[in-house]
């Protein structure tokens, strides 16, 4: 075997490379400038100690997004010039980011070090469009702020780069491994490097198989009167929807939508909401086109980019992400095996509603609020006190990884229907039995053998916890300065304001988070303004554009169980216009940004 000895590269800082809430997000001609990529992945390898990358294993892929081929091309070579051992590849270099989370965590009894996720998450993709890399630790999970700084500030003095000074001829298009002698810069020896292609799924598979009751699944998705749509948004979710829906649940092909991952996402935007997710959206009789009522599922999902967002919706009916971590924790512990013996604590970002508070109070957990990145939950996790956790961005997860995990969602909600109508089934057997005439409880009769829909699922929790009415407004693309001017305003207005309209402030101000485990602490990260009745408007800049600034507006209201069905069942947007109306007064929005209306509602 002929060596590929380690070439140096001179370089420069380039600015503005700072990760944001999860990694690097640019537009992809950004990161085609000379050395741009180079001197990120460079700049990580100089913040990881030698000792722990020489040698070690890591894993290199995402959700296929344009640029992404060239990207792993450079990466394995610079890699093995940085003294890495070995690389684990997806098939056609994909892998979701959750199953990054597992690869990283259980292949090989976790053998791996940590890995490089190629991913934009919900951005669009294409020449033209976004690209991102994230580094991801020894526990699956995002860098910590830490260090990630520590990249940050590497990026800003760095010299020189290390790579191979030839192309790695690897064939990704099917499992198995390839072996190459590349010198190693620091030590000028020449050592063993590896490339070993393995099945996006398999890995993911396995761990699902310990977490949910697939016999169960299997119970509910032949029934006759239930039908499930899943919309990948041609994203990295494809083939492992098809591998878990269809070959092992024993779904009809059909139920999938959009199932074959491409470069430029079909053209479209897989982001998982209302807005962007149309065709599903109308699918489920939904959004400005409804299907006809005859033809709509009784369950319909989707996922984003990489596989690591989720929308949850029933028959003609939308699961706020805030609602679904709320219900997923509500029902965990009887319907998903994985939490048989209880859920340890649960967690959501700041600005996700307080439905999840509720159902902790009502089942003693500890409930935390940490700001937005899920990176935030992995302390949590790792120090054994926190189970579940989401944000309302369409976000969903548990500790079975260290990233959010769309598809675990769905399955999630998937194991709810099929307890509940379990469950109801068997109750109405024993009331036939008991009492022949005797109805099941609720407002009208129902048989023990008709289907209980996820809206009767979630009207049943609002009668029990409350409801928490929310909305976000998106400004997307907004001139940096203008939304720093409305920032700056806001934060004067916590300050000095105690009443807007007919409501009055209990408390506003600036959310810093102090970490309970190692005691770090994150400022800066959002405006609230705190009302007395529990309403909550909340303001952020979010980290994960790839240009300009996104302000994120969040409008919360609780209606406690005891106002009865006409409140609880209101219209959303209705129900909160008037705290709408607060939140547009307090930012000055339209005046500041000169935008009549957000990007996107959800």
């Amino acid at each position: 075997m002929t060596g590929i000895a380690a070439k140096v590269v001179a370089t420069q800082p380039i600015s503005g490379q700072k990760p944001g809430t999860s990694g690097l997000r640019k537009k992809v001609t950004v990161f085609q400038q000379a050395n741009y990529l180079e001197n990120f992945v460079q700049s990580t390898f100089d913040a990881l100690p030698a000792e722990s990358l020489t040698g070690c294993t890591l894993v290199v892929s995402g959700d296929g997004r344009y640029y992404s081929k060239p990207a792993i091309a450079t990466i394995l070579r610079m890699a093995a010039a940085n003294g890495v051992g070995k690389v684990w590849v997806g098939v056609g270099g994909l892998l979701s980011t959750p199953a990054v989370s597992a690869v990283i965590r259980n292949r090989n009894g976790g053998e791996a070090y940590g890995g490089f996720i190629l991913t934009a998450s919900h951005n669009p993709g294409g020449p033209h469009e976004d690209f991102g890399i994230k580094y991801n630790c020894e526990n699956g999970g995002p860098a910590p702020e830490k260090l990630t700084n520590t990249i940050y500030s590497n990026t800003g003095k760095l010299s020189q780069y290390y790579i191979a000074a030839e192309e790695l001829d690897v064939d990704l298009s099917k499992p198995g491994s390839k072996r190459f002698l590349v010198q190693h810069h620091a030590t000028a020896k020449f050592g063993e490097f590896v490339v070993q292609v393995i099945d996006p799924v398999e890995d993911y598979l396995k761990l699902l198989h310990k977490i949910y009751d697939f016999g169960a699944l299997r119970k509910l998705l032949a029934r006759k009167d239930f039908t499930f749509t899943f919309d990948g948004m041609h994203g990295v979710a494809g083939p492992y929807a098809r591998r878990i829906f269809v070959q092992e649940l024993g779904a009809d092909p059909a139920c999938l939508m959009n199932c074959d991952p491409r470069e430029d996402f079909g053209g479209g935007h897989p982001d998982p909401n209302l807005t962007y997710a149309k065709e599903l959206v109308a699918a489920c009789g939904l959004g400005d086109h409804p299907a006809p009522a005859a033809q709509l599922p009784d369950f319909g999902a989707a996922c984003d980019g990489d596989a690591d967002r989720n929308m949850i919706l029933g028959k003609a009916f939308f699961v706020t992400p805030s609602d679904s971590i709320a219900l997923i924790a509500a029902y965990a512990q009887e319907a998903i095996p994985y939490f048989r013996s209880g859920l340890k604590g649960v967690a959501r970002s700041m600005p996700t509603s307080a439905a999840l508070d509720r159902v902790a109070a009502g089942k003693n957990m500890e409930c935390f609020e940490v700001p937005t990145g899920w990176k935030f939950f992995g302390n949590l996790m790792d120090a054994g006190r926190c189970s579940l956790c989401g944000e309302e961005s369409f976000g969903t997860g548990s500790d079975h990884v260290r990233e959010k995990d769309g598809l675990w969602a769905v399955l999630a909600w998937l194991s709810i229907l099929a307890d509940r109508n379990v469950a109801h089934e068997e109750l109405g057997q024993k009331l036939a039995k008991l009492a022949p005439g005797l109805h099941l409880p609720g407002g009208k009769a129902k048989a023990a053998s008709e289907l209980v829909s996820v809206e009767e699922i979630v009207k049943d929790h609002w009668a029990k916890y409350g409801r928490n009415f929310y909305t976000r407004y998106d400004y997307e693309g907004v001139d940096s300065d203008k939304a720093d001017g409305v920032m700056q305003l806001l934060v004067k207005k916590t300050k000095d304001i105690t009443q807007v309209k007919h409501f009055t402030i209990d408390t506003a101000d600036e959310f810093s988070y102090t970490d309970p485990v190692d005691g770090s602490v994150s400022a800066h990260q959002g405006i609230r303004f705190l009302f007395t009745d529990g309403s909550r408007v909340i303001f952020r800049l979010s980290g994960t554009g790839s240009s300009g600034a996104t302000i994120r507006m969040y409008v919360e209201q609780y209606v406690a169980p005891n106002a009865g069905p006409e409140r609880l069942h209101a219209d959303a947007a209705a129900a909160l216009a008037p705290l709408v109306d607060v939140a547009l007064r307090l930012s000055n929005m339209k005046h500041l940004t000169g935008r009549d209306a957000p990007t996107v509602i959800t």
